[in-house]
């Protein structure tokens, strides 16, 4: 099967083409200094459309504000940009990865199709009694409602800081702890550090595997293709009021609605395609 980064990469220059070529009207990056908030850059483009990208994997923030933070990108097409979703340097990468989350939101607009709007922070994963979970990349205000609903944690990270057993809860390095767990949430950084397919082979047993978080904006295709059952994203519905919250470093959640893409409420890439 074709690299999923790849896919993406092919999808996006479809996308474009039938969208007219839209370019960017701005990069925007976070304070340096703000917290939780400032851990993605946002990519907008001139109808309005925002693609999210995490820029806190190791060394890319730094070199991204290097890089780009007097940079003007406006004007750039966006489909230019997606192409480095499949680059091997990080940073270009992270600008790829918000190319294609924007140029995917433009599509769903342009399309007259919207997500429906789900405040389900876990994807639908809806955790019962006696369920073994598993979550890659510790999305900490997640995890209480997973231990109250009654289910087992295991969470694999790559920090070895964060190596811990409490109760229910175990976080770990070794991939091979997932391999048990019926139904998986993952953070959307398994697209920017390549670990998809892997994270996937590992989680083969797993009923139910989501990717969750604002990075989460892309057209579902390639996923699905691969055994993702849904995706968890964001998509702005304020964009002036989000924008001034974003530069600023302050709460931008709530104008950007959160959604859940199951497969089988998704009308498919060429049926959106179809509809421009």
């Amino acid at each position: 099967m074709q690299k999923v980064h790849e896919a993406y990469v092919q999808l996006a220059e479809r996308i474009a083409a039938r969208l007219g070529g839209p370019r960017v009207r701005a990069l925007h990056l976070p304070p340096p200094s703000a917290g939780k908030d400032a851990e993605f850059c946002a990519l907008e483009l001139e109808d309005g459309a925002i693609g999210l990208s995490y820029i806190r994997l190791a060394g890319t923030e730094a070199a991204l504000r290097e890089r780009y933070g007097t940079s003007d990108l406006h004007g750039v097409e966006a489909a230019a940009l997606a192409q480095d979703f499949a680059a091997a340097d990080p940073v270009a990468r992270t600008l790829g990865m918000a190319a294609v989350n924007a140029l995917s939101q433009s599509l769903f607009t342009h399309a007259g199709w919207q997500p429906s709007a789900s405040g389900d922070p876990l994807g639908a994963i809806d955790p019962q009694p006696g369920e073994h979970i598993g979550m890659i990349g510790l999305f900490a205000p997640l995890v209480p409602a997973i231990l109250n609903a009654g289910a087992r944690l295991t969470v694999l990270e790559l920090k070895p800081e964060l190596v811990r057993e409490e109760g229910a809860l175990r976080v770990t390095l070794d991939p091979a702890a997932l391999r048990d767990c019926g139904k998986v949430l993952s953070t959307c950084t398994v697209l920017l550090n390549d670990t998809l397919d892997e994270v996937l082979a590992g989680c083969r047993h797993a009923r139910y595997f989501v990717l969750v978080g604002p990075t989460a904006g892309c057209v579902p295709d390639p996923l699905f293709e691969r055994g993702v059952h849904a995706l968890g994203g964001r998509r702005v519905v304020d964009r002036e009021r989000f924008l001034d919250a974003f530069r600023s470093g302050g709460k931008w959640g709530p104008h950007a609605a959160k959604y859940v893409l199951a497969r089988e409420d998704y009308p498919g890439v060429e049926a959106l395609l179809a509809r421009l």
